[in-house]
């Protein structure tokens, strides 16, 4: 079944895809919820014309996301956490706790667009995560998880 995304959807895809899911996933989630609607072909001209009425603005989009990449390339983040002898944290660090330390240093994003790499961090150390700030611009930062002083 092809669908055109109305949203995007994590691991499917992005606004205005054209996607192929199985039919099940798409008649009972994706179109109910207003994720997608079926991809016919008069649908595909409405799309193609949309995209093409878009693209001015689409560019303006992503050298701003080019520019904020730059910023947080120059970077450096360090996470504190409470930790054991060994390096193992008490508790773990996520995208949430990388976002909040963004935000102190002054950039707003959506915690949902920062993908830490493995998932949860329970270890003292260097690491990168990615953050989707288009769909054309995905910038890897690295940061690092220190002892905190308490």
């Amino acid at each position: 079944m092809e669908l055109i995304l109305k949203n995007d959807v994590p691991n499917l895809g992005f606004k205005d895809d054209i996607v192929s899911v199985k039919n099940g996933y798409g008649r009972n989630f994706l179109i109910p919820k207003g994720l997608a609607v079926l991809a016919t072909s008069s649908s595909k001209k409405i799309l193609a014309e949309n995209i093409k009425q878009r693209e001015f603005k689409e560019k303006k989009l992503i050298d701003e996301a080019k520019k904020i990449a730059k910023k947080l390339e120059k970077l450096e983040i360090k996470i504190p956490a409470k930790s054991g002898k060994a390096g193992k944290l008490f508790g773990s660090i996520s995208n949430t706790n990388l976002n909040d330390e963004l935000t102190n240093v002054g950039f707003e994003f959506d915690k949902k667009i920062i993908k830490v790499q493995g998932g949860s961090i329970k270890r003292l150390g260097n690491y990168t995560a990615s953050i989707r700030l288009h769909r054309d611009v995905i910038n890897e930062i690295t940061f690092e998880v220190i002892k905190s002083q308490e």
